[in-house]
């Protein structure tokens, strides 16, 4: 009888696992509504799995970016800094905007990254967003932070 409750458990659990993972996969594969609309680029959720510039919450909320000499330089600037982060793609490319997705290479989650090059006041909006999960453990922020570095080592 306990090898038979003890098959009983596992089987759940791995249907549990299973489940959960093609959960992962259905989310990492969904492309949300992103781009600028009146200045803004698309809201975050209430996760915490996500950065913006343009948000008011401090705990999601990062600093724009300042240009470079002019808008093209910023661009190259921002493309550079991404190939020297590694791990993303460039999906979407027009000379104030830049949609990159990433991937994380262990468990191959998506995030998807934007730059708006807001010429009107000089400054490059930035928004982070995982697509799956609930938590991301701080990587969009961190992410931020170091492409922020990179951009602000290009000339």
């Amino acid at each position: 009888m306990k090898g038979k409750a003890m098959q009983i458990v596992l089987s759940a659990i791995g249907i549990l696992v299973v489940l959960f993972l093609a959960r992962v996969i259905i989310q990492g594969n969904q492309v949300p509504e992103l781009g600028v609309q009146d200045g803004k680029l698309a809201a975050i959720s209430s996760k915490p799995n996500n950065v913006s510039s343009q948000v008011d919450d401090p705990a999601k909320k990062v600093a724009p970016l300042p240009f470079k000499d002019s808008q093209a330089s910023t661009l190259r600037a921002l493309k550079t800094a991404v190939a020297s982060y590694g791990g993303g793609s460039i999906v979407e490319e027009s000379d104030d905007y830049l949609y990159v997705v990433f991937t994380t290479s262990l468990m191959r989650y998506r995030d998807d990254v934007e730059f708006w090059l807001d010429t009107k006041n000089q400054q490059v909006h930035f928004r982070s967003s995982s697509r799956a999960g609930y938590s991301d453990l701080g990587l969009n922020r961190e992410r931020y932070n170091k492409l922020a570095e990179l951009y602000r080592e290009q000339r």
